[in-house]
Order: C-alpha cells, then structure tokens, then sequence
C-alpha cells in the first residue's frame, strides 16, 4: 500500500478557521468516511490554545479527533493509539525538537508503521518539513534559516511559507545552488502537496491565487517551476461573483 501524504505551505486551521478547505480534502481523503484524526502538535510544545482550534475545527468537521501530547504524557500505550488512526496530522512550530523527541520516543518508527497499513500523514510548517529528505528551517538557530536533514520519507527538500516570510524564497535558491538542498518542492500559505507513495498526485489550494514550486538545479542555475493548484472553494467567476 503506497503512503499517502498532504504536506501543506501554511495557513490552516489554526490561522483560518472560517477557511477550512484543506482540512476538508484531507479528511475526504482518508480511508474512512467519519476518520479518526489524531493532532500530534509537538514542534509547538503541545500549545494548548493549538490543541483547542484543533478540536474546534475537525469536530465541526464531523470528524472524530484525538490528540497526542508528548511534553505531558497522557496516552499511555501511544503505538496502539497511534496505529488506530485513519488521520494523524502534525501541526507547526519548532522542526529541530520535534524530531529529537519523536527519535527519543520512538514516536518516527510508529509513525511509518501507521502509514504503512493505510493512515494518511498531513501536517504543515514543520509539519510538512518533516517528512521530506530535508528543508529550510528557523528552528536550528534564532533569526537565520538553515538546511535540516529530515525523515527523508519523501524524496528532495520542501520549503513552507513561500509567500508570507519574505526570507524563504531566497534562502531556497540559495541553498539550493550551493548544494546545501537537493531539488524540492516549495509551497505558499493554503497550499497542500498531495503525494502517493513518493509522487506528487495533488496539488491543491485553500486561496485562489496561492501557487507550488518546483525548484531545481539544473547545471548551475536554479529554476523554479510554477504548479497552479486546484482551488477547493467555488469558482467566482462560475458563481458570478
């Protein structure tokens, strides 16, 4: 069974919780019709007021969520659980700790043995990073935004944010150019990059207008190559608006 990921530029629940189309499609493409999505918000050291949008947002959803707090441990055979679910989505923050601790605490390989029998992975920011061979992160030092090696579960580099940190396009390229990254895809705020196994499938939006890019080195100049999402909502111009 190939693996399915959705690894999203930004925005999402927690920052547009009057704008939920990404979470839509996630759960739309889960295996079950009413999923069990689990909230793994770690890279944010389990911010509650995080946690709460989390359940505000997935349970108008009509979906049935679950959370996982590894700061205050409160599930106490966490494979089991974690195995159960047809969701698990991985929220934002700090890339570096996030994957010190899931290391520590096995939490990477139970991860993948979840994927493996059928649970979609998701996440954005650093819940996107992770799961690439590596990406740009701010989490290695204050203010500066650094090369990080990653779970390298897909395939090349991945940059979040791509259009609302005006230092993340650059430092691609950059990085990109001196070899630090391999080639990778990068994706605005309200973007999600949908991949089967380790193939792109999807490419879909929560904001008309929000662009993905595909950024190579080819010799030695980097291109990037604009990817026009499929926008969720409902047409303007086919509702007249």
């Amino acid at each position: 069974m190939d693996i399915q990921t959705i690894t999203i530029g930004g925005g999402g629940f927690s920052m547009e919780p009057q704008n939920l189309l990404l979470e839509e499609y996630i759960l739309n493409s889960a295996r079950s019709a009413r999923p069990r999505v689990c909230f793994v918000p770690t890279a944010s050291g389990d911010s509650e007021t995080y946690i709460e949008a989390f359940y505000t947002s997935f349970t108008q959803l009509g979906a049935v969520p679950s959370h996982l707090q590894l700061f205050r441990l409160t599930i106490r055979d966490i494979r089991a659980f974690l195995l159960q679910q047809d969701v698990i989505y991985v929220g934002g923050g700090n890339t570096f700790n996030m994957l010190l601790i899931w290391k520590e605490r096995g939490i990477d390989a139970i991860l993948r043995q979840a994927a493996e029998n059928g649970t979609l992975l998701c996440g954005l920011s650093a819940g996107s990073i992770c799961w690439f061979q590596s990406g740009v992160t701010d989490s290695l030092a204050a203010e500066q935004l650094l090369p990080m090696q990653c779970l390298g579960w897909l395939p090349g580099s991945n940059c979040p944010h791509y259009d609302s940190e005006a230092g993340r396009r650059p430092t691609y390229h950059e990085l990109i150019a001196k070899g630090s990254l391999p080639s990778g895809y990068a994706a605005e705020d309200g973007v999600g990059l949908h991949f089967t196994g380790t193939q792109l499938a999807h490419i879909v939006s929560s904001r008309t207008g929000a662009r993905a890019y595909h950024v190579q080195l080819i010799g030695s100049q980097v291109i990037e190559t604009e990817l026009t999402p499929r926008y969720l909502g409902e047409d303007p111009e086919e509702s007249g608006g």
